[in-house]
């Protein structure tokens, strides 16, 4: 009886935060009329590993590291008592004019692990921002007004790649080719050129990813060559395009887009918000093409996903840029928040613990059972793809596994199989009607065989109805 009335305590209690929620908090993402009846609202009481355990008491594996942010699990004590060391000492200080350990250290750290490339200088300068949209914000106007700084005003145009997303700012999306978040905006937007993705999805029957990949390079080449002197920058997410639909490419588009880069005098900023930090296989995704970018910019996983914080890594030369007795001609960019020291030292933590664990060998390891476990999802009828990079694995589902024949709007298949894997206790948030992978790097072999069979569940579930 006892146990009964905790349990009815908890249901209570879940319904009342839901109401005080929908009274007050307008959510990110979302169609607020969706909720509660279409869309789920799910209270969360806490975190542990890579479990989210609701007000009702139930539990969620997270799936998708809450977007993307969580590397090694929820609540995870090293980080968690890192910030609480740090919180006992300083918490904010203005960084213009000033400076503290975390924030020097943390960008020592990063440019020493921050991609190298042969015959090029090192990265060499870390501006921090607040979290990843802000961070593309800072890349975008180093590279313009280096420009200008020289004297090239004609240096106006930005290239990037079609079903690219570097954020919802307006600058970040302007420089995105997703419609759902740029079209309403258009009008605000500075106009950027797109060039063909290098997406192996758009393979040609036949046509290997690798010569996917360089026939997309030279269409920036042609692109290129239409526009010379025009362009300051290329942005793109290097191997993988997440909110794109967890769309990969073949990493020798990278390499050729530095040499095309250098040829033309434009700069590379390689957008890894979302596939640094072991996402990919590898601790930068870059580190894939052998290929060093211009400017970097980092956010999400930075901190273990336990606080907001960005950082833009650029070489000598861009800093070398904005020296000058003129103040014009400095980076006047700035944040309130700027390189603050709780979110440098739970940086400086999650750092620690790819030093200490071994993290890319493990993941490794991981990414290989997750292929394993996902690979009988090829044989359903609607999987069109399944798709792999490192710790991302996607699903992309057709009807018939057509791909010509994507699943009606309508139909909400996407948001069928994610109903159906929260009420099996798996947060499976779709892209659209592609489901993914990106659990945390602490998930284990059970947790992994409960995503796979939810994942196969959930898929005939929601397509049962086409």
């Amino acid at each position: 009886m006892a146990e009964t009335d905790h349990v009815i305590r908890m249901l209570t209690e879940a319904d009342t935060w839901r109401s005080r929620d929908l009274t007050v908090l307008w959510h990110p993402c979302t169609q607020m009329r969706e909720h509660p009846d279409t869309l789920p609202l799910v209270p969360i009481a806490r975190g542990e590993g890579a479990w989210l355990i609701g007000q009702d008491g139930r539990r969620y594996l997270d799936a998708v590291s809450s977007w993307w942010t969580n590397l090694f699990g929820h609540a995870e004590p090293r980080i968690g008592a890192a910030i609480a060391r740090q919180a006992g000492q300083l918490e904010q200080v203005i960084l213009a004019g000033f400076s503290h350990p975390p924030a020097v250290e943390l960008a020592e750290r990063l440019l020493a692990l921050a991609p190298h490339q042969a015959g090029r200088a090192p990265l060499a300068k870390v501006f921090y921002a607040d979290n990843g949209s802000a961070g593309v914000e800072v890349a975008l106007k180093m590279a313009f007004h280096w420009f200008v700084n020289r004297g090239e005003c004609r240096r106006t145009r930005f290239i990037a790649l079609e079903n690219g997303y570097h954020g919802e700012t307006l600058g970040a999306l302007a420089v995105g080719d997703i419609p759902l978040y740029r079209r309403i905006y258009a009008p605000l937007l500075a106009e950027a050129l797109f060039t063909p993705s290098p997406d192996a999805w758009n393979a040609a029957p036949g046509e290997s990813e690798e010569a996917c990949a360089l026939r997309a390079a030279d269409a920036l080449a042609d692109l290129l060559d239409q526009h010379p002197g025009e362009v300051c920058a290329l942005i793109l997410e290097p191997r993988v395009q997440c909110a794109g639909g967890m769309r990969m490419h073949h990493p020798a588009y990278l390499r050729r887009a530095r040499e095309l880069c250098d040829a033309h005098g434009v700069f590379l900023i390689a957008d890894e918000i979302a596939v640094g930090f072991g996402r990919t296989g590898t601790l930068f995704a870059s580190e894939q093409s052998g290929v060093m970018p211009d400017l970097l910019c980092l956010s999400k996983g930075l901190t273990g996903g336990f606080l907001p914080l960005a950082a833009v890594l650029a070489t000598q030369v861009i800093y070398d840029g904005f020296l000058d007795d003129s103040r014009e001609r400095a980076f006047l960019h700035s944040h309130s928040y700027t390189g603050n020291p709780l979110a440098c030292a739970a940086a400086l933590a999650s750092l620690d613990i790819f030093a200490s664990d071994d993290v890319i060998a493990r993941n490794q390891r991981t990414a290989a059972r997750m292929a394993e476990l996902a690979a009988p999802l090829a044989g359903h009828r609607h999987v069109a793809q399944v798709r792999q990079a490192g710790m991302i694995l996607a699903v992309e589902l057709c009807r018939d596994g057509d791909r010509a024949r994507p699943f009606e709007p309508a139909l909400r298949v996407g948001l069928r199989a994610y109903r159906a894997a929260l009420e099996r206790g798996v947060v499976l948030r779709p892209l659209g009607d592609v489901l993914y992978w990106m659990p945390p790097y602490c998930v284990h072999e059970e947790q992994l065989e409960l995503l796979a069979r939810t994942t196969a569940a959930v898929i005939e579930e929601a397509t049962a109805c086409a």
